[in-house]
């Protein structure tokens, strides 16, 4: 800790901001966890796993091809929809209903699936790109911000944004929102509950696959990242209040923030202990999450 208190403070603000943008990325994973289980009420324990399949796709388009992961991430997106559509239709769907035991088995099986097909095909190696903008950066007055992480801050903004319009404005997404707060009634007048649910399962993988090319920006990827990436969208959904799309936004700024703080008040190693400390606060003051829907 320096010495200067105003070197600190200013210290302490340059991260805050930087945490604010690797948040919104964060965000837009956990999204994809709390539009399932908004509509589903599944969890998908195969989350993190999903994400670093994104984040692997987008790396082979940049080795392969020379994609920067900006220019790869809407078939990287589309790629992980067929995924999860295919994978709600024909694995989850016949599980829709059972004991949460079951689909935890399951989905914890697609997540060990996914994990081991990575290392195979990949190994146990990180893989990362190197955009011409990596060492760019923009002044906002005193704090200096990596270009990296507000382009992908922006784009991840974007995209919530994009999801925000399908669920509200498009005749797909306000079934979806029907489906979600009446099964019965849905059934009654005629919506098919299966296919809206697949392709909600496949919007929800689109858009960790989408946050899994954005995040290749700032870190590199292996297999193993995947539990991590797991736990931590469960920490932001829980936060912001589990199939609230809002709080999931609101949980991943807020757990990007805690991680940065923890970096410059402890040590980066010691992230984990605020993102944690603020999920067992919440769930002592607040349990159904900060901006959980009313009942």
């Amino acid at each position: 800790m320096s010495a200067d208190p105003g070197q600190f403070v200013l210290t302490l603000l340059q991260a805050v901001a930087m945490g604010l943008l690797t948040g919104m990325v964060y965000g837009l994973m956990a999204l994809g966890l709390s539009v399932i289980f908004g509509v589903m009420r599944v969890v998908n324990f195969a989350h993190g796993e999903m994400m670093v399949v994104g984040m692997y796709l987008a790396w082979l388009a940049f080795d392969r091809l020379g994609l920067d992961p900006l220019v790869s991430l809407p078939a990287v997106a589309a790629a992980l929809f067929v995924f999860g559509y295919v994978l709600q239709r024909t694995v989850i769907n016949p599980f829709i209903g059972l004991p949460e035991h079951m689909q935890f088995m399951l989905l914890l099986a697609v997540a060990i699936l996914l994990v081991n097909a990575c290392l195979a095909i990949f190994g146990p190696d990180t893989h990362g790109v190197q955009v011409d903008y990596m060492f760019d950066s923009f002044n906002v007055g005193p704090l200096v911000l990596d270009a990296v992480r507000v382009y992908a801050a922006l784009v991840a903004l974007l995209i919530a944004g994009l999801l925000w319009l399908f669920f509200t404005r498009t005749r797909s997404g306000k079934a979806i929102r029907a489906a979600a707060d009446n099964h019965v009634g849905a059934l009654v007048v005629g919506l098919d509950v299966k296919r809206l649910y697949a392709l909600t399962f496949g919007v929800g993988a689109a858009c960790v696959g989408a946050a899994g090319a954005l995040m290749l920006l700032i870190v590199q990827v292996h297999p193993f990242l995947a539990i991590d990436y797991t736990l931590l969208a469960f920490v932001i959904v829980i936060v912001g209040g589990l199939g609230s799309m809002s709080g999931a936004l609101a949980g991943g700024l807020l757990i990007g923030v805690s991680e940065a703080v923890a970096g410059v008040l402890l040590q980066p190693s010691l992230k984990s202990v605020f993102s944690f400390g603020l999920l067992i606060l919440v769930l002592l003051l607040r349990p159904q999450g900060l901006l959980a829907r009313r009942s």
